[in-house]
């Protein structure tokens, strides 16, 4: 299994993160493979550009797993393949949302579009772009102009929002919402609302997701799961095993492991 990573350019880098590359080849060994997406306080632009996934449910197999884009989620979700596959991707702050797509945050979570349904033609034009580029390298140097073009023709956003929101994301300092509206001088009542129009979810619902996120960065390593539970701001184990599992679908220890679904990549 191939995964890594292109960093944008300067310019972009305030909204997107990053761009990344999936790609594997499958064998009579291996005759299909299985994906599972977890919750995540960020948004995914993604593109197949070599074969395509099929999304399982509940009620079972649902066909065509289009590309398309993610938003931020609380929830997971499981894709299958039985062909070898390559997926492009932007891994987005959830603020660009507004910033890209002229829409709050608050009004896609837990949303996954295709390209068509979403942006119409010009969505169709970006999909078709990306399919028939030569490598990885064109295809972030197209998402990135096609960006771009975007931030051009919409609104500035709310500059408090944003870094407390950043802030959030990157600073390991665990504070409660009531902190946080403290610090960006705003009632808890107005930073909430804010708060989620710009990240999606409720500070809280967003701290949780984050600290998921915190948590799993520490794969691969050699921390035991008491450690990184205590060192991601979960008051106990029963804590840190409820949010793991209601996010990922997973007991922690099995997520770990090694052995869960999408978790390949990291062991790579």
């Amino acid at each position: 299994m191939n995964y890594y990573t292109i960093q944008p350019p300067d310019i972009l880098k305030p909204f997107v993160r990053f761009f990344w590359v999936l790609e594997h080849e499958l064998s009579a060994d291996e005759p299909q493979y299985v994906y599972r997406s977890i919750a995540d306080g960020c948004t995914e632009m993604v593109f197949h550009y070599q074969a395509s996934f099929d999304e399982i449910t509940d009620d079972g197999r649902q066909n065509g797993g289009p590309s398309g884009i993610q938003f931020q989620t609380d929830t997971y979700r499981r894709f299958i393949t039985s062909e070898s596959f390559g997926i492009f991707g932007a891994y987005i702050y959830p603020f660009a949302v507004p910033r890209f797509f002229n829409i709050p945050s608050s009004e896609t979570s837990n949303l996954a579009l295709d390209y068509d349904t979403f942006l119409g033609n010009a969505g169709r034009e970006l999909e078709e772009r990306i399919m028939l580029a030569p490598n990885n390298l064109k295809r972030a140097e197209i998402l990135t102009d096609f960006l771009l073009m975007r931030l051009r023709h919409n609104t500035p956003t709310d500059d408090r929002i944003i870094t407390s929101i950043r802030h959030v994301i990157h600073s390991k300092q665990r504070r409660t919402v009531g902190q946080l509206a403290d610090t960006f001088n705003l009632s808890t009542r107005q930073f909430d609302r804010r708060f989620k129009e710009y990240a999606g979810f409720s500070p809280k619902t967003y701290l949780r997701l984050i600290r998921l996120q915190d948590a799993i960065q520490q794969y691969g390593s050699n921390k035991s799961l008491t450690q990184i539970a205590l060192e991601c701001g979960y008051y106990d184990q029963s804590h840190f095993i409820h949010d793991v599992k209601a996010f990922t679908g997973y007991h922690p220890g099995f997520y770990f492991s090694g052995k869960a679904e999408g978790t390949e990549y990291r062991n790579a």
